[in-house]
């Protein structure tokens, strides 16, 4: 990863910092990853998602980008820590909050093959504390399938406001259980769709109860450590603050700053919200997922569990929103079905993406409390799953590498209207981006070389539209371009 320089920033993050980039870091090359097309995407990926954390003021970001057994691409941008300077990495530990719901379905999952857990065994069978009131006693019974895909009824929450700034102070496990029996449920069970913390928090307490095992301990030996995860903690490392610990930051204010936030510990909503882990780790999780899918067997759960839990298990009555067992499962580009979940905690933003057809998965972690981390994983896949496609395809070899004689144009340019311009290698020619942009892959502006120093832009149709006339220094360097009549100068 580049050097980021040294500044001083004391308290809240200055708008200059944000503005000051650093450069991501690759997987290491392999045969797929050398291919021009891969090349081509994960060059925008590094560009795109710097300028995302530059402009929007994003302390840092780190990714990954999995096909199948391979990491096609890593990289992290700007400060896990900006009083000390630290600089983010692939490495750097963030809160995934609800992304650690995955792993405590998967535990329950795992008691259910086992014969320990049926999905419709009422929740009292197995938490005889569980004396919640019903709203609506008539309704069936709050079932441990009613946890996992948020149809139970149960509010958003245990009766504690720990999502209320400056402190987030989460509940004990002993706090929620006693308060338990002050609130009330919010629908008919197997009714509508509510997200619910607490019904992930009691899935973890079953996970305790039926294994006999604290549930750290149990989700430490049964999950985490037969993967491999050794980054990924079922709460937050306090050990790890100021270490590997990415500093939480909050949402940026009317004066471009953003606010330090306390490092929180979720206490007893861990099962929910409380976990830690890396982009390496969480590339390693879908690398498992996609394995077990391909060559079935049990390792860790069984193929067709896992298959089983990213299915579609609740639908909303309005059809906007779709459940598996522990997974979120959408359907999106080309109406592909994507699954896994995002993290929203105090401080941080995640997200982990898998399109399982393609064994494609993309990691998206941020130390900013407003980013939009799933948009920036949808992005991540819209530029590398053309790629792959393309690269797969290409057994023959027939897709070429930018000319070198065009790699002088490469480059930052200003841009009056959106920050920058970037002129890239894509498809083998140059074309043009403008960054930030929420969606890069469907704002490239492909050029044709007509001349010396001049390009044309190429339409959708293939037909030539305006002239792109680039200006050459002494020294052989491209300084600016002029597209009608307007002026870009480079500026990187």
């Amino acid at each position: 990863m580049a050097h980021v320089p040294r500044r001083s920033l004391a308290g809240a993050l200055s708008v200059a910092a944000f503005l000051a980039a650093g450069q991501y870091a690759h997987a290491q090359p392999a045969s797929l990853t050398a291919h021009p097309r891969i090349r081509e995407a994960t060059t925008l990926l590094d560009k795109w998602l710097d300028a995302q954390r530059a402009y929007q003021r994003i302390p840092s970001l780190a990714g990954a980008v999995v096909h199948d057994q391979t990491i096609v691409w890593q990289g992290a941008s700007g400060y896990a820590n900006i009083e000390k300077q630290l600089e983010a990495s692939p490495s750097t530990l963030y809160s995934i909050c609800s992304i650690s719901k995955l792993f405590t379905s998967i535990s329950v999952m795992q008691l259910r093959d086992r014969a320990l857990v049926r999905l419709d065994d009422p929740v009292g069978k197995h938490l005889k504390w569980f004396n919640i009131k019903r709203s609506h006693p008539e309704s069936g019974e709050i079932t441990v399938e009613g946890l996992l895909t948020h149809a139970s009824g149960l509010p958003r929450e245990a009766a504690f406001p720990y999502w209320s700034a400056p402190n987030f102070e989460f509940p004990t496990r002993q706090q929620i259980i006693d308060a338990l029996g002050s609130e009330e449920t919010l629908y008919p069970a197997e009714t509508f769709f509510q997200y619910s913390n607490l019904g992930l928090t009691l899935a973890g307490e079953i996970v305790s109860t039926v294994s006999g095992q604290s549930y750290a301990d149990y989700v430490r030996a049964n999950v985490l450590t037969p993967l491999g995860l050794a980054s990924t903690y079922p709460e937050i490392p306090a050990q790890e603050e100021g270490k590997r610990m990415a500093v939480g930051y909050g949402p940026v204010t009317r004066d471009g700053s953003r606010l330090t936030l306390p490092l929180f510990t979720s206490k007893g909503i861990a099962p929910a919200a409380g976990y830690a882990s890396t982009a390496l780790d969480l590339a390693r999780f879908a690398q498992w997922q996609f394995r077990l899918l391909g060559t079935g067997g049990n390792e860790v759960l069984n193929a067709n569990t896992l298959r089983e839990m990213q299915r579609v298990h609740f639908v909303d009555p309005s059809w906007e929103t779709t459940w598996g067992l522990g997974f979120s499962v959408t359907r999106g580009t080309g109406d592909k079905t994507f699954v896994g979940h995002g993290g929203s905690c105090p401080g941080y933003q995640t997200q982990l993406s898998m399109q399982p057809d393609e064994k494609i998965a993309t990691v998206a972690m941020s130390n900013g409390m407003d980013v939009n981390a799933g948009a920036l994983a949808r992005g991540m896949y819209e530029i590398i799953a053309p790629a792959l496609k393309a690269a797969q395809g290409d057994s023959a070899g027939k897709i070429k590498a930018l000319d070198p004689s065009l790699e002088r144009y490469l480059g930052t340019y200003a841009n009056a209207w959106r920050g920058e311009t970037e002129l890239i290698a894509w498809e083998g020619g140059l074309a043009a981006v403008s960054l930030p942009a929420d969606a890069p892959i469907r704002s490239i502006t492909k050029l044709r070389k007509e001349g010396e120093h001049m390009f044309r832009r190429v339409r959708s149709d293939g037909k030539l539209a305006e002239v792109w006339r680039f200006d050459v220094g002494s020294d052989g360097r491209v300084t600016q371009y002029t597209v009608n009549y307007n002026v870009s100068p480079r500026i990187r």
